[in-house]
């Protein structure tokens, strides 16, 4: 079996986990180990049904078209469905006897201290044996002890281990991309408050018939996307990338989204956002979601996207300054909501309120145009019933 191409310009993977072992009798298309690409974790499937031997170890880097591993299509399944190869039985080796170590013998001198030192040494914390003796044979005499100086650095018996693991093919590929961005853009970050009150309200009056009748949770996404969504027509070069000396603007919305997944952070896109509705916006945020967390999403999944949105607010973040995603212009982050005191009609309030950040590449996109942007969102997520919902809740909710 050579390894397929997983998508254009991916070149190489590395083999992320066997899930057979040599030896084994595997069914075509059963999945036979897991690797990862520069942009995401795939699994192979056997092309045949036979007998399995691996031609590549856990962590190797193989190059797309080249072998991993045979199969033995002549080899008829075992009856149970399990091939049990036969093993040589090797005699254990005879442990050897043991031999007592030698008991060390302590003189009065070794590690020890007079009575007068260990008392001193006791007030200090100090160990008797960490101290240079100066009395015979080495022993810790009360002026020693009177001298020695707690050590605020020393290791005091805790654990000190270590470990050490090989970052997979997507960690280090995006750790690369990360570097590049801070290297290559003109990154800057802009902030803003967003009272969430009216989403709040919307939510809990609709949530429990919006999940009734579409099967899926009227969320936060939905009203970011859509309040994203509009900003970026208001704005079209935030919705642009550079392309060596020309600018590429896309009259379309392909938004997004970071997902944390088990293999690390995944983003895949929502495509045509401007033409859905929030159902579908949450339809589709669960879909990927899902697919993300189980490993099945694709790199066709999460390529080409024009605009991202991240959340750390899921994890508790109050304020962060999140990444560009290249080769996109800009990136929304959200954060947790907390209830804080502000002003309203002259007097103090108490509010939902999240810090929302827009990172964004000053080369392309003006101080004016990024603020400008961000300000839409806020109108829009403080007013979702006049903007988002043209002041028809049912409608827009599809109720």
């Amino acid at each position: 079996m050579k390894v397929p191409s997983p998508g254009e310009s991916i070149t190489e993977v590395e083999i992320a986990e066997w899930l057979v072992e040599d030896g084994d009798y595997v069914e075509k298309d059963q999945a036979i180990a897991e690797v990862d690409s520069d942009k995401a974790t795939l699994e192979l499937p056997a092309e045949q049904s036979g007998i399995i031997t691996l031609k590549a170890e856990v962590g190797d880097a193989v190059e797309v078209g080249a072998v991993v591993c045979l199969i033995d299509t002549s080899a008829a399944k075992p009856e149970g469905g399990e091939v049990v190869a036969e093993q040589k039985k090797e005699e254990a080796p005879k442990e050897a006897p043991k031999k007592e170590a030698p008991v060390a013998k302590e003189s009065y001198a070794t590690g020890s201290a007079s009575p007068a030192a260990k008392k001193i040494l006791s007030e200090k914390g100090v160990s008797a044996a960490s101290v240079k003796g100066t009395g015979k044979d080495g022993r810790v005499t009360k002026q020693d002890a009177v001298s020695a100086v707690p050590s605020m650095g020393t290791p005091s018996g805790g654990s000190r281990g270590e470990s050490r693991s090989k970052l997979s093919m997507l960690r280090r590929k995006v750790a690369e991309r990360l570097v590049s961005v801070k290297n290559e853009t003109a990154m800057l970050t802009t902030f803003n408050e967003v009272d969430m009150g009216p989403i709040f309200a919307l939510r809990k009056q609709y949530k429990e018939d919006f999940k009734n009748k579409h099967g899926v949770g009227l969320g936060f996404m939905s009203f970011f996307t859509l309040a994203v969504v509009r900003a970026l027509e208001m704005y079209p070069s935030v919705n642009s990338m550079i392309d060596g000396k020309e600018m590429l603007s896309y009259d379309f919305c392909d938004i997004s989204i970071a997902v944390s997944g088990p293999k690390g952070l995944m983003v895949p896109v929502i495509r045509n956002a401007e033409n859905l509705t929030f159902r579908g916006v949450e339809a589709e945020v669960k879909r990927l979601a899902i697919r993300a967390r189980e490993g099945e999403i694709t790199v066709d999944e999460m390529t080409g996207g024009t605009f991202t949105i991240t959340n750390g607010g899921v994890f508790g973040s109050m304020l962060s300054t999140p990444i560009i995603n290249p080769p996109q212009s800009a990136i929304l982050g959200m954060h947790n909501i907390v209830e804080r005191p502000v002003v309203k009609d002259g007097a103090v309030a108490i509010a939902p309120i999240m810090y929302v950040a827009l990172s964004y590449d000053h080369r392309i996109i003006d101080g004016k145009e990024s603020v400008g942007f961000l300000v839409a969102v806020k109108e829009a997520l403080e007013n979702p019933e006049e903007i988002l919902m043209d002041s028809n809740v049912k409608k827009a909710l599809e109720m």
